[in-house]
């Protein structure tokens, strides 16, 4: 029985040793770090790097004179690196370069930057998280928004809100708007370059914050979706460097830490937008620009109250669908970060094709002025005004399929900020820089029927706007027209009737 004993262990310990020599299994180095930078606030704090190595790690600290680690080495495993400084008040950004290095041959270099301290942090009252009012996601308020318009060339206006020809806001603007179908109203709002805002201090004028929050409260009096931006607000073009960008990101902070404050006991039919038109058209300008959201997203949140669960609407770059990839799933630099799920938007807006859209009182070097769109709105007697195949409906059928596929399939809600078109019909007088002289646009007055049916077209191009986006679940505010601000009525029943058939009544 013994001799039995042993020859049964001698024989799993022989096939133990077989299993074990045979097993030619080698690890694949692991760091999951990836090559990125951190930001830390620049009045100091602290940000985290958590990841996981399968062998012993370092950090090179050579030169590192602000910035902190809790760790400078580790064995395999998880692990974590708190980076901490004090507030920068040096004027200038700082960066710093970690290079995490590991004994498995891996490497990641990681860049700690702190701007500096330019204004005074005017988040002074933060409170507690309010859900109340709150509930919904960002795509469910998307899919409310069933007509949506501007209130343009007002609130945006360097000096106030009649400095463009328009009359005060009044809530029964409001009352005509909602009237007319529209339940969602865009409302583009200046601080910096109109006037508002302390350059010194970065602090907005008392009396213009209790101004716009007065114009939101019209808008929640009918039940209104609201969406407040930054508009022609300067520090928006985003090839700035240096002590620019600086002072440009501590802007767009200020400005953002303030007005959230200010609205942040509205519920969520009304929504924050970081910027209007931000000029961003390739890697580099669209990293910035979502760094500059990202900025926009931390200082609402950072507020509290309602604002901790508030829908915020980004930017495309340029705002245009084409560039908007950058912000794609799986696209660089990608979705900013936020710590609440399902709360963000992507806007961008649609002039296309600007020889319809923009282009008015003749042709320009680079393009011709197309006065009728649409396939069957085509004139025999003007025939070189009339829009191509490929930029009508059927282009603007594709371009919506292409976002609801891209954006809104995958979970991000997208909305058209802006639409419109110009009228092709109607006379005007527009200042001649070169002449230095008011110049009269007779239009089309002189053919009655083509002057019909580029009206006619342009009020089908705002139905196919509003109809082909509903369909692909995106959401549309016309940018002017339809209501005649001085008198507070319709001023325009065809183009009404039309948006509203697209948008679904």
């Amino acid at each position: 029985m013994k001799r039995n004993n042993f020859i049964i262990v001698l024989v799993l310990l022989i096939a133990g040793f077989v299993v074990v020599s045979c097993d030619t299994t080698t690890l694949e180095p692991q760091l999951t770090l990836e090559n990125m930078t951190k930001d830390i606030p620049s009045e100091g704090g602290s940000v985290v790097l958590t990841f996981t190595c399968n062998g012993a790690w370092s950090v090179d600290t050579t030169g590192f004179k602000w910035l902190k680690l809790s760790r400078t080495s580790g064995i395999a495993g998880n692990d974590t690196i708190n980076l901490t400084a004090i507030a920068n008040s040096s004027g200038v950004s700082r960066s710093v370069l970690l290079n995490v290095i590991s004994e498995n041959g891996q490497a990641r270099r990681v860049t700690a930057h702190q701007a500096p301290i330019i204004f005074a942090s005017y988040n002074t009252s933060p409170i507690a998280p309010d859900a109340t009012g709150m509930g919904s996601t960002a795509m469910q308020l998307n899919a409310n928004i069933k007509m949506g318009i501007n209130i343009w060339n007002t609130m945006e206006v360097p000096g106030g809100e009649t400095g463009w020809g328009n009359p005060l806001i009044t809530q029964n603007l409001i009352h005509v708007l909602k009237g007319a179908g529209f339940n969602a109203i865009r409302i583009p709002c200046g601080y910096w370059a109109q006037g508002h805002m302390n350059k010194t201090t970065g602090e907005i004028d008392a009396t213009w914050l209790n101004r716009i929050k007065e114009v939101v409260q019209y808008c929640v009096n009918d039940g209104m979706y609201v969406e407040i931006n930054r508009h022609h607000d300067g520090n928006d073009d985003f090839h700035l460097t240096g002590a620019k960008l600086d002072s440009a990101k501590a802007i767009h902070k200020a400005i953002w830490e303030q007005v959230a404050t200010k609205l942040r006991d509205f519920d969520e039919h009304v929504m924050f937008a970081s910027y209007n038109e931000p000029v961003a058209n390739d890697l580099p300008t669209a990293t910035v620009l979502h760094d500059c959201h990202q900025i926009f997203i931390d200082a609402v949140r950072s507020t509290g109250g309602k604002n901790a669960y508030r829908t915020l609407v980004l930017q495309a770059p340029s705002t245009s669908l084409d560039l908007m990839n950058y912000f794609a799933p799986g696209g660089i630099p990608g979705m900013p970060v936020d710590k609440v799920p399902d709360k963000l938007m992507l806007e961008f807006h649609w002039y296309a094709p600007v020889n319809f859209c923009i282009l008015k009182g003749g042709d320009a070097s680079y393009a011709k002025e197309w006065r009728y769109w649409g396939a069957n709105f085509h004139s025999t007697t003007d025939p070189l005004h009339n829009s191509v195949a490929g930029s009508e409906e059927d282009y603007v059928e594709k371009s919506m399929q292409w976002a609801k596929k891209n954006y809104v399939d995958k979970g991000i809600p997208v909305f058209i900020g802006e639409f419109g078109a110009e009228n092709h019909a109607a006379p005007y007088t527009e200042w001649d820089d070169v002449l230095k002289v008011n110049v009269y646009h007779p239009q089309l007055l002189g053919h009655p029927a083509d002057s019909i049916l580029s009206l006619r077209s342009k009020a089908h191009f705002f139905r196919v706007i509003a109809q082909k986006a509903r369909e692909n679940k995106v959401s549309t505010f016309l940018w002017a027209g339809i209501i005649d601000r001085g008198k507070e009525t319709i001023g325009d029943q065809r183009d009404l009737d039309s948006l509203r058939a697209g948008a679904g009544y």
